[in-house]
């Protein structure tokens, strides 16, 4: 139970910190500021933790967002760096910038502060999907990735 209340203390600093102009600091991470993409979607959809200065999860939703620190060079896991089992969206094209994955397989929402560029879907089977409500913009094949043209605001995974 204190975890939790931590998690939401620091979660409400963070984004007290963004709304006051200045660079987001998350107490327990010293002088190191949070990603402001983080703090965004923070923001923007609830119920996420902040687990390090690039990277927050949203546990309810399966989701999480990682910001690429400048250096960071991407571990190779099934597709680029979506890992096994994962449907990924990514802020650059050619599975490059901040990534948001999902560990299940639905119509995801895509939140507004996250500009999608390309998707990964590291499942077996199925694709995923990019799309504007109902318009596919984007199909990435099980074990494949695309690059995405448009504002995609979710992504659907097909079983």
């Amino acid at each position: 139970m204190r975890a939790r209340r931590v998690a939401v203390a620091i979660v409400l600093g963070v984004l007290a910190a963004g709304t006051l102009g200045g660079a987001a600091q998350a107490e327990g991470f010293g002088d190191e500021e949070v990603a402001s993409l983080i703090v965004e979607v923070m923001d923007e959809v609830p119920g996420g933790v902040i687990v390090d200065r690039n990277h927050a999860v949203w546990p309810e939703l399966g989701m999480a967002l990682t910001v690429p620190a400048r250096g960071d060079i991407a571990l190779r896991a099934a597709v680029g760096s979506c890992a096994n089992g994962q449907v990924c969206a990514f802020t650059g094209g050619s599975l490059t910038g901040a990534k948001l994955s999902w560990t299940t397989c639905s119509t995801h929402t895509i939140p507004s502060s996250f500009v999608t560029r390309s998707i990964a879907d590291a499942r077996s089977s199925g694709s995923a999907q990019a799309r504007k409500v109902t318009t596919v913009l984007a199909t990435a094949p099980a074990n494949g990735w695309a690059n995405v043209s448009g504002a995609a605001d979710n992504l659907r995974c097909v079983l």
